[in-house]
């Protein structure tokens, strides 16, 4: 029989592993070259992958909701048209992947130890109560001393309350597991030693209490990702937020002068969204060290200035695709490169590599009628801009004749930062900066 392997494929730039969402054939179809064969999610992406043969599907290696490394064999094509007789995805080998064990210091609450070096016990793919176990969980619980009773009590996120391996993960970080004596090394010993300290304090969210006629909705699991994304980001960097007011009456006129004849020429709508672009780039080369990012103690100077622009979805849900080298286009490329991604950010037509590489990003409120805003920084950056709502407004103008009261077009720039690196008079100059570029926009200016 010939058999093909199909493997996890390379998703994006520093994209290294995915997760099961949907298989689209069961073992036994026939699959056909290129046809959607399953369903994967990366950090926010979701992507279906064809088949790279064409024949019968005899193995599946993972199942739903487990995590696979690119590379990684996730199915078996026997190209003669025969299935196997054991189609089975608990063929799987057992992951070999390591898991860090939390430090005594962070335990919550201690989990039971193996003593005496009894082992965990048989680790079966399903439980007492039913619920399937995949084999990198069942892993991951057999290297970390995690017995079935243990994998039992565990909430799963997955479907059917199944324990994802982020799960398991999380158990394994907020508990203390024991190896076996046999297996200790000092150190180890040490450790356990040390668990039976009393555990600090940890923050927990507060119990939430139900009302009648309240419902309860389940995040989807983008939400749960913007989520953990959001507060990872709140904990890793303390967040300043300085405002500027800019006067954009020259950008509005000279857009309401030309968007009929840019649509002619280019085949693109123009909005104010790449124009904001241009004037940030610009402050970006005046001020690059906020195209930069911290690693541990280190600081990271972007060559490139790839410039993310948050997306807002029809489900809800937030996604920042990037323009790569931002710096290198001129405003139809950045108008066209905006458009685009917009657009299939709308469509769910997003690849992974299109989410990857900001070094700053731009999220523009106005879109909802919000005049200002405090963004939080999309990590590793070390900065966010924000665009308002453009207003009518009275405001003082100078004039040969003196200072006079007209009606103006203008606008606030949000700009959170990084206080680990920024300091406020970068902060700060740097949403002036842009502010002035804005203003200045030459209104007599040639596409």
């Amino acid at each position: 029989m010939a058999e093909i392997e199909i493997r996890l494929p390379k998703m994006g730039e520093s994209v290294t592993e995915a997760t099961i969402t949907n298989w689209l054939k069961e073992v036994g179809d026939t699959v056909e070259m290129d046809e959607p064969l399953v369903e994967v999610a990366t950090d926010k992406v979701d992507n279906e992958l064809p088949s790279e043969a064409e024949g019968v599907l005899v193995k599946k290696l993972y199942e739903k909701d487990d995590v696979v490394q690119v590379g990684d064999v996730i199915a078996v094509i026997s190209t003669d048209g025969d299935a196997a007789d054991t189609p089975s995805s608990d063929a799987a080998p057992a992951s070999t992947e390591s898991v860090t064990i939390a430090e005594p210091s962070t335990v919550a609450a201690p989990v039971a130890s193996v003593q005496n070096g009894a082992s965990v016990g048989t680790l079966t793919k399903s439980g007492p109560s039913g619920r399937f176990y995949s084999p990198l969980v069942r892993s991951i619980a057999k290297t970390e001393g995690i017995s079935m009773e243990q994998l039992e009590t565990i909430e799963g996120s997955g479907e059917n309350n199944r324990v994802t391996k982020k799960d398991i993960l999380s158990y394994i970080e907020n508990g203390v597991t024991v190896v076996a004596p046999s297996s200790r090394t000092d150190k180890q010993e040490d450790t356990a030693a040390k668990a039976t300290k009393p555990a600090t304090k940890t923050i927990e969210a507060p119990n939430v209490q139900l009302f009648p006629g309240d419902e309860i909705v389940e995040m989807d699991r983008m939400r749960k990702l913007i989520a953990d994304h959001m507060v990872m980001s709140k904990h890793t960097s303390p967040h300043v937020t300085s405002y500027v007011e800019a006067d954009v009456t020259n950008i509005v006129m000279w857009r309401n002068k030309v968007k009929k004849s840019f649509q002619e020429s280019e085949g693109e709508k123009i909005t104010f969204t790449p124009i904001f672009m241009e004037a940030i780039i610009k402050a970006i080369k005046d001020y690059p060290a906020i195209n930069i990012s911290v690693s541990g103690n280190n600081i990271i100077k972007r060559k490139d200035i790839n410039l993310g622009m948050a997306t807002a979805l029809p489900s809800g849900n937030l996604i920042v695709p990037v323009i790569k080298k931002a710096d290198n286009l001129n405003l139809i490329g950045l108008t066209k490169q905006v458009n685009d991604l917009a657009n299939r950010a709308r469509n769910n037509k997003l690849t992974s590599d299109d989410i990857q590489g900001g070094t700053y990003t731009v999220t523009n409120v106005g879109t909802f009628g919000n005049v200002m805003g405090t963004p939080i920084i999309n990590q590793p950056q070390v900065a966010i801009m924000a665009v308002g709502a453009i207003r009518k407004v009275p405001a003082v103008i100078e004039t040969p004749q003196g200072d006079a009261i007209a009606i103006r077009h203008k606008m606030f720039l949000s700009h959170s930062y990084d206080h680990r690196v920024v300091d406020g008079a970068l902060g700060g100059q740097f949403v002036r900066h842009v502010a002035d570029y804005l203003e200045q926009f030459d209104i007599n200016r040639e596409l």
